[in-house]
């Protein structure tokens, strides 16, 4: 029996250790430094084992997982480059979804060295959106055009924000903070988040707004298409309330002086405290997931269009949200494939990677539609 540990038991880590303890084939231990949130994952699956541990430190990352086959990341992006390093180091393979800034493929040469495979970015989107891009670069002799419109929602639009966060709502912040890398022409090109908005409209769900965010990741430096980018949806109005909150500064982690005594107090601190309760589903609270991928290119002299759309919703079975599903699922499938010695490609892996190994895209698709996450491709000419 393979023994698996997971590196964060929130939303996205609780369902990661659901996935990977059915059957009984993985010995499964989630490590957190919370003792509530182990408390209720063990409460809610028994039969999976809880460490208390600070996952902070690199260095006790680096022994921790000593003792592991696989390794699953579910932290958050602050934290996700010197994980990936820490668990590169230990010399154990890895299956990751951290939204980290840095360039992971900096450690292709340290993973390869180390006989490591390390799979990151391996969640919906950035995850299943890339695997696509790569699925469908195999089927074409050239591409043109990638365009990736994705978005975590709540069912039930409340004012003010219409929104709450299906997973870290300090990721979400970077979202609307970090410069947007997008390809133009054959460059890559920086823009503003939340810049250039555009409308789209979603069979039973309506209008939504995307933006520009810095999603595209390592799809700008892997594909080579010359016109590439990836947008934020959300509800109407969302955007410019976001652009109303950065211009205050609200998002800024440079301390300011507040009161006679003249603190220094961060305002991102202060907006944490205030705001991200108010972006915590309640228990039973239901969201959405939804996602189009659209890839445009030429084979055999013909131009072709492939799209990947889902539309998925709350889990009332399970209790689990959408995104903690779509986010968690793609990475235990692909966990499990490294696990059993089926997938072995040392060095740092984006899942364009992946979705160019032949019927591994196809064999994600179909574990994921036995799961309840049910993926719709298209493919046609165009003129």
């Amino acid at each position: 029996m393979n023994r698996a540990i997971i590196l964060g038991g929130g939303m996205v880590g609780s369902v990661m250790a659901m996935d990977l303890a059915s059957g009984n084939r993985i010995d499964v231990t989630v490590a957190d430094q919370r003792e509530a949130a182990l408390q209720r994952l063990a409460q809610r699956l028994p039969g999976v084992r809880t460490l208390q541990a600070d996952l902070s430190n690199a260095a006790a990352v680096r022994e921790l997982v000593g003792g592991y086959d696989i390794v699953l990341g579910a932290l958050s992006s602050t934290l996700g480059f010197q994980t990936l390093r820490a668990v590169i180091e230990a010399g154990r393979n890895y299956c990751d979804i951290s939204f980290m800034p840095e360039e992971a493929l900096e450690l292709d040469q340290l993973a390869r060295e180390r006989g490591v495979t390390a799979v990151v970015d391996n969640g919906v989107a950035p995850g299943m959106s890339n695997m696509f891009v790569g699925w469908a670069q195999s089927q074409l002799d050239e591409i043109e055009t990638v365009k990736i419109y994705v978005g975590g929602l709540p069912r039930e639009r409340r004012w003010p924000f219409e929104y709450k966060a299906g997973f870290s709502p300090a990721d979400v912040i970077e979202e609307y903070t970090r410069p947007s890398r997008i390809v133009e022409n054959g460059q890559v090109v920086v823009r503003e988040a939340l810049s250039e908005p555009e409308l789209l409209v979603f069979d039973g769900l309506g209008t939504l707004e995307a933006f520009n965010t810095d999603g595209l990741r390592s799809l700008a430096q892997t594909i080579g298409a010359p016109n590439m980018v990836e947008k934020t949806l959300r509800y109407p109005g969302h955007i410019e309330l976001m652009r109303v909150l950065r211009h205050l500064g609200l998002f800024s982690h440079e301390p300011i002086e507040v009161g006679a005594q003249r603190a220094k107090i961060k305002p991102i601190d202060v907006t944490t405290a205030l705001l991200f309760p108010k972006w915590t589903y309640e228990p039973g609270e239901e969201d959405l997931t939804v996602m189009r991928v659209i890839v445009e290119g030429s084979r055999g002299g013909r131009r072709m269009r492939h799209t990947l759309d889902l539309f998925d919703v709350f889990d009332r079975a399970s209790g689990c949200t959408s995104m903690s599903r779509t986010t968690a699922l793609p990475n235990t499938i692909v966990a499990r494939r490294v696990a059993e010695g089926a997938l072995r490609r040392p060095g740092v892996n984006p899942p364009e990677f992946l979705g160019r190994e032949p019927g591994l895209f196809e064999f994600v698709i179909e574990q994921l539609r036995h799961r309840g996450v049910t993926y719709h491709i298209g493919s046609a000419e165009i003129g």
